[in-house]
């Protein structure tokens, strides 16, 4: 009988390991079609270094609106429908809106701004800040700034057409670093400029997947990020009470508001958050997600291939607004969005989505589905019949998901309709020609970081 209890619990335990096996088999077998996985390493050879979401637009064909890539161990969800994204990154926020560990950026210092920190209690009070900020009834102050800078950028291209990328880089970073800080930049080598444009760079790079780097470099990156995030902030601290701070800016609104009173906690998130709306104006998929500086550029380049979209626009002024959401569609910045992390086991239409997930939104691809946008590649505005509910569609996508969406859509899309109507409505744009009056169309490549 002593001998038969041993027996019957190691019968048990075999048992309950046996079930626990079947179980954790059957989850991974039930998961969403995907790539083929070989054992330990899974589907990372299949992933591409570069351009990854035209390799997961192809994977959309074969495998659907939803696929699943082993790479090394870690699962990674990737979403091809918009549909999809809504229902999972929307509709179920509360186990969607965690980031997953991106090891460059957090050795650059990055993950302490609300774009890439974790669901925490901090990037909760960030983003409230940040959202106070811009509301649509909030962002009209500053209207004025923003046309005013739109037709700097005119006149500086009559004068030089062939600095359009400097000329929009400075004229955006002249806007959103009075905005954020009331710092208003004079030049194309104002400190706080070079070196924000320099930390999104880095930004860029160190939130791309497999970017590794040696130490010296890592902590190059981490001495450009901390001056980008401090060095603006303690100067406007410094500032406030001399006049030399530019009114209203986000900074100053709150540090007006709490005075000597904010904890050093309170000071932390207040810096990162005004990072991060510095950080999304100069061209990350930040806070404020406008892509400006690549979304313009775009524009630009849409007009030059389009000669009949940019008269028609020419035509009305009012129907400005028409190519503003194919500039989005058609050449999204962000093409992969900025991933989330599940944090909990989650079925979805019969499929297992594992715990710990990195969940990657194909932005690219749901602005590139030829069942929901007919002939893709191609650039044209009339396509949304002039439907407001159809343009919002695609902006949304392009602003982001759930509770991770930004919060400074109303001041993004009143800084790139500033520059779009005023460069309509006195401007023609056009290719450049050869010393023999040929035509030259520009390259219309795009990097293939985060931000493209």
């Amino acid at each position: 009988m002593s001998g038969s209890v041993p027996t019957a619990i190691l019968v048990a335990a075999v048992i309950s390991a046996g079930y626990l096996f079947w179980k954790s088999a059957v989850r991974k077998n039930n998961v969403p079609p995907g790539p083929h996985r070989w054992p330990l390493i899974g589907s990372v050879l299949e992933i591409p270094q570069t351009y990854q979401w035209v390799t997961f637009s192809k994977w959309a064909k074969t495998y659907g609106s939803i696929v699943y890539v082993d790479a090394l161990g870690q699962p990674i969800i990737v979403i091809n429908s918009a549909k999809v994204a809504s229902d999972l990154l929307d509709k179920r926020g509360s186990i969607y809106s965690d980031r997953p560990i991106l090891m460059m950026a957090a050795l650059c210092g990055g993950t302490n701004s609300f774009v890439l920190q974790s669901y925490s209690e901090s990037w909760r009070q960030q983003r409230k800040i940040v959202a106070q900020a811009f509301t649509s009834a909030a962002v009209r102050r500053y209207y004025p700034l923003q046309e005013t800078e739109a037709r700097k950028l005119v006149h500086g291209l009559i004068d030089d057409p062939s600095t359009l990328a400097r000329q929009t880089q400075l004229r955006i970073g002249a806007i959103i670093l009075r905005v954020a800080y009331g710092h208003y930049v004079t030049g194309e080598n104002d400190p706080f400029l070079t070196t924000g444009l320099t930390s999104m760079e880095y930004f860029s790079k160190a939130t791309t997947p497999g970017t590794l780097t040696g130490d010296t470099i890592t902590k190059q990156w981490r001495k450009i990020v901390m001056r980008a995030t401090w060095d603006p902030y303690l100067w406007c601290k410094k500032n406030l009470a001399t006049g030399t701070v530019l009114l209203p800016n986000f900074c100053a609104q709150y540090l007006a508001a709490e005075d000597v009173k904010m904890s050093e906690e309170q000071e932390e998130n207040l810096v990162w958050a005004a990072a991060s709306v510095m950080g999304g104006g100069l061209d990350t998929a930040s806070s404020i997600r406008a892509y400006n500086t690549s979304s313009i550029l775009t524009f630009f380049l849409a007009m030059i291939l389009n000669p009949s979209v940019q008269r028609k626009a020419q035509e009305e002024i009012d129907r400005v607004i028409g190519p503003d959401p194919e500039v989005f569609r058609w050449q999204p910045a962000a093409p992969l969005g900025m991933a989330h992390s599940l944090s909990q086991d989650d079925v979805y239409d019969g499929m297992h989505l594992p715990k710990g997930s990195v969940v990657i939104p194909n932005v690219w691809h749901m602005l590139h589905d030829p069942e929901v946008y007919p002939n893709p590649m191609e650039f044209d505005p009339d396509r949304y019949q002039g439907l407001d509910s159809e343009m919002d569609k695609v902006t949304d996508i392009n602003f982001g998901f759930g509770r991770r969406a930004c919060p400074g859509k109303s001041f993004a899309e009143g800084t790139f309709f500033a520059v779009v109507s005023t460069v309509l409505a006195t401007c023609e744009i056009s290719p450049i020609q050869d010393t023999e009056g040929n035509t030259v169309l520009p390259d219309i490549s795009y990097t293939s970081g985060t931000i493209s």
